[in-house]
């Protein structure tokens, strides 16, 4: 009779082990066999036992979560089960935001609520102006928005109390709320420009636009389409599964650190390029490709291997990123209002020449969603630096949920990774003459010196 299990051999003594499998929702998408039914098998009596070895943890699973599903063969995105399509057609950030943080969508009553705690949350305390103010005039907004955040914790040390759910709530409402106020307040900074407060008449998305456009109109009315496109990007890029950032949020997180700093390592985490400043990158190479009709020749130098193309393959899908298909259909309303980017006809050409180029169909590399929301925040407004932090704000809610799931999870523990020592064996010490005379010889930490 077949089991849910598999049977380890280790050569090395000939004895056999049993390992139990476990299951998610779905079977077919891989199961997992516990890495600590390693520590059975042994050379010897005091062995450690064996351990796995994934670097970037490509074929590890490091927790069990019940709030994004990716299916990236099949280009699947759900939150919660929805389906990522349907959430942003129908759906707003803020009701998706909550769908992602607290397992359901909200009732009217539920939506309501939550629009006003998040609203009632949206001021920030005095001096974290003065604090923003120290920042020189040409600081990245992400690296303000970290250390904003980080400082944050400061001001709410309540939100120590990480076991209690009101004031996990609480800070909940604080992050989601503030997290568009510390950016638009970054912007402004970064051009020397007054801040702008909040306008709580304003929806979620409607009031980022305010404060980091008004002017010295009375009442500043973000266009609808915009409010509207900003909105659907927002939801795009609420959560994605167990990415770097995320990774970080739990792994910080398990210290039991508060969430403001919690928030603020996965914020760093964003900040590098390979992550958060993709879209980034996909602009400054369009620029340097200059025409549509330079895309051949650009196309030959990637398959040569002189260069690369961003913003097509994803560490998780290999097919058309779910998301770069709705970015693809808001792009043409956003440029309706802003005017068509240039860049915009050089992405088309490139997509249609890959798409249909057997190097890239073999490879698997479709868009992503960075390949078209770079064009879609150039067009309307936003400088480059801006790009990481604008996924931070709609980030904020999946990192929150991620890290009160790990919290809640009776299976985790503090994050401590096993390492494969390959250094030096016990060494004695030696004095500084030792050191002096042994300078030119082989050392097990350093290589030879050059003859």
């Amino acid at each position: 009779m077949a089991k849910d299990s598999i049977t380890l051999i280790d050569n090395r003594t000939g004895k056999s082990y049993e390992a139990a499998i476990f299951y998610g929702t779905y079977p077919e998408y891989g199961a997992a066999v516990g890495a600590v039914d390693l520590r059975q098998l042994k050379a010897s009596e005091d062995d450690f036992g064996l351990m796995s070895y994934d670097p970037a943890f490509m074929n590890t699973a490091s927790c069990q979560s019940r709030i994004t599903f990716v299916d990236g063969d099949k280009g699947i995105l759900r939150y919660r089960g929805y389906t990522i399509e349907e959430l942003a057609e129908k759906s707003t950030y803020l009701e998706t935001a909550y769908l992602i943080l607290y397992g359901e969508l909200p009732t009217k009553a539920e939506l309501d609520q939550w629009k006003h705690d998040i609203t009632f949350h949206t001021i920030l305390h005095e001096n974290i102006k003065k604090f923003m103010d120290g920042f020189h005039h040409d600081a990245h907004p992400m690296g303000m928005l970290v250390s904003t955040v980080a400082a944050l914790s400061t001001f709410y040390p309540d939100a120590k109390l990480i076991f209690d759910a009101e004031s996990r709530k609480k800070q909940t409402c604080r992050l989601v709320g503030k997290m568009p106020t510390l950016a638009a307040f970054a912007y402004r900074h970064s051009l020397g420009m007054p801040y702008a407060y909040p306008d709580n008449d304003l929806s979620y998305t409607g009031n980022f636009l305010n404060m980091l456009f008004k002017m010295t109109e009375v009442k500043y009315q973000p266009d609808p389409i915009l409010e509207k496109a900003l909105d659907v990007l927002f939801i795009l890029h609420a959560d994605h599964e167990q990415n770097c950032s995320t990774n970080a949020m739990r792994s910080v997180g398990s210290s039991q650190a508060d969430p403001y700093c919690s928030v603020a390592a996965a914020a760093a985490a964003l900040y590098g390029p390979l992550h958060g400043g993709a879209n980034e990158a996909v602009l400054k190479m369009l620029s340097e490709i200059g025409s549509k009709g330079k895309v051949p020749e650009f196309i030959k130098k990637v398959k040569a291997g002189e260069g690369r193309l961003m913003g097509f393959g994803h560490r998780v899908y290999k097919n058309y990123d779910p998301r770069a298909k709705i970015i693809k259909q808001v792009a043409d309303q956003v440029f309706e209002i802003t005017g068509r980017n240039a860049l915009l006809d050089i992405a088309l050409e490139l997509e249609r020449i890959a798409l249909e180029d057997e190097y890239f169909i073999k490879r698997k590399l479709y868009p992503n969603v960075d390949f078209y929301s770079g064009i879609i925040y150039q067009a309307m407004g936003f400088p480059v630096e801006m790009f990481p932090v604008l996924f931070a704000i709609p980030r904020t809610s999946g990192w929150i949920a991620q890290w009160e799931e790990m919290l809640l999870d009776p299976e985790q523990k503090i994050s401590r990774p096993r390492q494969v020592y390959l250094g030096p064996d016990k060494r004695s010490y030696l004095g500084m003459e030792q050191r002096e005379a042994s300078a030119g010889e082989p050392s097990p930490t350093k290589p030879r010196k050059a003859a």
